[in-house]
């Protein structure tokens, strides 16, 4: 076991998560899974050690993980996420200064990283292979979904699955509401287009519509196209973003494209007009567009760049 006086913030920690981990699971499934946490943090201690560098740092790192797939039952990036899911609970903690929060952070993030430790995050799996395009599948598995009348309540079965990813305590009051990205989401991860829940280094997670138009438009990606911008002209499976559709605010609605014609699209929407429940809805193709996501059918999220920590 650990030395208290020299991991006394790692035991602080462990509380913590145990803390957590009691408010979504049993007390048994709680112990169980801190204990294989606290043997990573070991292994992660001794490594360090090895290696010359801070054993407690590597130790809270290695505690923390796989917080997030214990939090959620996740199991896609579990370096980006549980280091988004973990960072607001440190920073509140105030148990570490800056550099420390950076440096237990990207070790969480780079863990998977055979590559470096401290360097570019890729993601190396290739997606399963389907017969049939990914962009029809997530299509059909968002009509599936929306035929369901999902109402955005915990009781409800579908919303639950939809609200999974997202690791916040109150996750199911956040989005009431306000959950069509949510909702695009995890069409996206059911069709084997795997994204983390916040794009490194970006300010919002991709709960929020915000989120899906900035992470389209970066250069790796380049997905964002205008409505008849070099011919473009949206098909099923494509992901819709609302300007001031609902509101008086920039992108504030988006969907799944269904079918199109010259006058009208078709789209599955979770939250459909902000009134938590899901649906089909025929809309004016020339109102209130801003534009559309086209995820290339190949896509694999890599990111090559270095990793900072949000404040």
């Amino acid at each position: 076991m650990f030395e208290v006086n020299v991991f006394a913030r790692l035991e602080k920690v462990r509380v913590l998560v145990r803390e957590i981990f009691t408010s979504v699971m049993s007390d048994v499934e709680a112990e169980e899974a801190l204990s294989k946490l606290t043997e990573a943090a070991r292994k992660a201690s001794m490594i360090a050690k090895h290696r010359g560098e801070s054993e407690e740092m590597a130790a809270v790192a290695g505690l923390l993980h796989d917080f997030y797939f214990y939090q959620t039952g996740v199991t896609a990036f579990p370096g980006p996420n549980s280091a988004d899911a973990v960072r607001p609970i440190l920073r509140n903690a105030q148990m570490f200064n800056d550099d420390e929060l950076t440096i237990i952070l990207r070790m969480i993030f780079y863990h998977d990283d055979r590559e470096r430790a401290h360097g570019s995050y890729t993601q190396t799996k290739t997606a399963a292979k389907h017969t049939e395009a990914r962009l029809s599948i997530m299509a059909n598995a968002a009509e599936r979904l929306t035929k369901q009348n999902i109402i955005g309540i915990p009781e409800d079965k579908h919303y639950r699955d939809i609200c999974e990813y997202w690791p916040d305590a109150d996750i199911y009051q956040v989005l009431k509401g306000n959950w069509c990205a949510a909702f695009v989401y995890h069409c996206c991860m059911q069709a084997g287009i795997r994204l983390p829940i916040r794009y490194p280094n970006h300010k919002f997670r991709l709960a929020g519509v915000g989120a899906w138009l900035d992470w389209a438009r970066l250069p790796e990606t380049g997905f964002f196209y205008s409505d008849g911008e070099d011919g473009f002209k949206p098909e099923r499976g494509d992901i819709v973003i609302f300007e001031k559709l609902l509101t008086d605010r920039s992108h504030d609605h988006i969907g799944v494209v269904l079918s199109c014609d010259d006058h009208a699209i078709t789209v599955a929407e979770g939250n459909v007009d902000n009134q938590n429940y899901s649906g089909v809805v025929c809309r004016d193709r020339g109102h209130c567009i801003l534009g559309y996501i086209r995820i290339d059918e190949g896509y694999q999220f890599q990111f090559n760049g270095e990793y900072v920590p949000i404040a």
